[in-house]
């Protein structure tokens, strides 16, 4: 029996699109899948129709400028071509500006194109798109359904999967936000070839992150491969990717609103890291690397409770290093570090709520951290 070529062609589409699947997370606000693969941007418009968003209404396509206008372009011809009306912005979004002023120029549009509920809001970009564009569609009509389009590998692997929205204020980052589950997430690894290397290597300590703290083996694959994963060639760092994705899947799936022991472990290296954002002024350190000299300190917190040995911290630093991420931070005051950290979202009745290390792949939390420990460790970083 022969099929028509059209036929075996959307067959074969369709058959790829299933394939690129890296997880399905369940919450409170319903199921949603994960796609991530090469050039499934181009998916985008088909996806969507699965998950039955928008059905009858219009798709608002919020993107990063610097994506305008071929990657945009793409996703909205993607989008057009399953017969959604759509309407694009594009606007500069950056930490420096991931604020109620930006949310605000989102809010403006929103009500000039008169969005509705069974409208869908669009994120293209990297994790403070996904963060800002996000909350806006939480809070626009008391919520609107969301698609995250990270196109960084920092968004991808981690702020894109769990529903966290938010904008910083003067006070620290994200304090004010919402948790609005997506509808899809779809990550085309094509889109991270245009990224500057610095802003890769910030993603993969992301990445790397879920290694030291759940995987073992995905950790021993960051380590034996590091330049075949920062040329991205192949498909080793799509798999690691899709790898990545699902631990954080599988952790929002289990702890959706970061009230259990799972969930924060996610936060291995963010306390310090968001105090040194906060310290240094956002934007002198990407996430990522304030994020990797905060598992240095993390690490040095382990080991300093017998958790862990030196030879693991240093496993930590070599790891980190390949990946050209930073391990210190020049020129900051700890006591200001130590201050910030105590706005950290994870405190619980005012004690900081520590994300450690007692081995490859296996994480947990104490409370029980003295600051003197604590201090020594920030200054080990310092220099």
């Amino acid at each position: 029996m022969q099929r028509h070529g059209g036929l075996v062609k959307l067959v074969d589409q369709m058959r790829d699109i299933d394939n690129n699947l890296a997880t399905v997370v369940n919450t409170t606000q319903g199921s949603y899948p994960v796609v991530v693969g090469r050039d499934v941007v181009d998916d985008l418009g088909i996806e969507l129709r699965k998950t039955g968003t928008g059905k009858g209404g219009r798709a608002f396509l919020i993107a990063d400028e610097v994506m305008f206008p071929k990657a945009v372009q793409r996703a909205q011809e993607s989008l057009e071509r399953v017969g959604y009306e759509t309407h694009v912005l594009a606007i500069e979004i950056g930490e420096s500006n991931k604020n109620l002023e930006t949310v605000q120029v989102v809010y403006d549009w929103l009500a000039d194109q008169r969005a509705e509920r069974i409208d869908v809001v669009i994120a293209m970009g990297g994790g403070v798109t996904g963060d800002l564009v996000g909350f806006a569609a939480a809070t626009w009509l008391r919520g609107v359904a969301i698609v995250q389009l990270p196109t960084s590998l920092a968004a991808m692997v981690d702020s894109s999967i769990g529903g966290k929205t938010g904008v910083n204020i003067a006070k620290g980052k994200n304090l004010l936000g919402a948790f609005h589950q997506p509808k899809l997430v779809l990550q085309d690894v094509s889109h991270l070839t245009t990224l500057p290397a610095r802003e890769m290597s910030a993603g993969w300590a992301e990445a790397i992150k879920h290694g030291l703290i759940f995987d073992a083996d995905l950790l021993n694959t960051f380590e034996q491969i590091p330049d075949q994963m920062k040329a991205l060639k192949g498909s080793a760092p799509v798999d690691a990717i899709r790898r990545s994705v699902a631990i954080k899947g599988n952790v929002v799936s289990a702890d959706e609103f970061e009230t259990g022991d799972q969930r924060v472990l996610l936060n291995y290296g963010h306390t310090v890291g968001h105090a040194i954002e906060n310290v240094a002024g956002y934007g002198v350190y990407l996430h990522g690397e304030a994020v990797a000299i905060g598992m240095m300190v993390a690490a040095r917190i382990s080991e300093e409770l017998g958790m862990i040995d030196s030879n693991f911290v240093n496993r930590q630093r070599k790891l980190l290093e390949n990946y050209e991420l930073p391990v210190t931070a020049r020129g900051l005051d700890v006591n200001r570090i130590i201050d910030a950290t105590k706005s950290d979202k994870k405190s619980r009745g005012g004690r900081i709520r520590w994300v450690l290390l007692e081995g490859p792949g296996k994480a947990t939390t104490r409370i029980d951290v003295a600051e003197d420990v604590v201090r020594h460790s920030i200054k080990s970083i310092l220099g």
